[in-house]
């Protein structure tokens, strides 16, 4: 969370809300804070910060799997407010595109959903291939598609040998356009050791994270791993 958002009572104020899954009071601040001219970017970081605390609860047994579909049906209901002001205040000059899905084994899709929303907003041709996706797909869209950046979603720790699975055999068929695809891999859980184990370049845990990477991949492919 921005250090600006931690001092104004406002912003404060949203962020409970989304953590405490209040849908009519998320919508209701949304629409006031665009009436106020507030930046629709702060509106998704302070939604995203809600969500984060949600996937807290969650973890502390707090919520069950209801509360994580209620917080992307909110997520999801705050994008479709603020996607038409992003797209009128901000060019999206981005052409990239981006492979994008849960592996194997896993059915979570609110992170997956979340970034996927973004990038779109931020100009991004996004090829969701959805959940569960086997490793073999993963490799077959990536032959078809040649996206600039794959992206490996996963919240479950069984997720970390599918995602290694996938990004071998995206490696081992020995074509060198394919190998020079930054992998991203993303979830709550993941850490700098899972992301070298599964043979990853970069790794996330939020979906804004990921559109900042992503841009910055596309201006500078040599970027620096997170």
């Amino acid at each position: 969370m921005s250090d600006s958002a931690t001092h104004d009572p406002q912003r404060l104020t949203f962020i409970a809300h989304v953590a405490d899954l209040d849908e009519l009071e998320v919508l209701a601040l949304v629409e006031k804070r665009i009436a106020q001219g507030d930046n629709p970017l702060a509106i998704i970081e302070d939604c995203q910060e809600g969500l984060r605390q949600v996937g807290e609860r969650y973890e502390r047994q707090e919520y069950y799997l209801s509360g994580l579909i209620m917080a992307g049906e909110i997520f999801r209901e705050v994008m479709e407010i603020v996607q038409p002001i992003i797209q009128e205040t901000y060019t999206g000059k981005e052409t990239g595109t981006i492979l994008l899905g849960t592996v194997r084994g896993d059915i979570h899709d609110i992170g997956k959903n979340n970034l996927s929303m973004l990038l779109t907003c931020y100009g991004f041709s996004v090829h969701d291939l959805g959940v569960d996706v086997p490793p073999s797909e993963f490799l077959l869209q990536a032959v078809q598609v040649r996206p600039d950046v794959i992206g490996l979603s996963g919240l479950l720790t069984t997720s970390y040998d599918a995602m290694k699975e996938t990004i071998d055999l995206i490696h081992m068929t020995g074509d060198a356009e394919l190998h020079a695809i930054p992998i991203i891999i993303g979830g709550n859980q993941l850490t700098e050791q899972v992301c070298r184990y599964v043979g990853a370049d970069y790794w996330l845990n939020d979906a804004m994270s990921g559109v900042r990477l992503c841009q910055k991949l596309l201006h500078s492919p040599s970027a620096t791993h997170l």
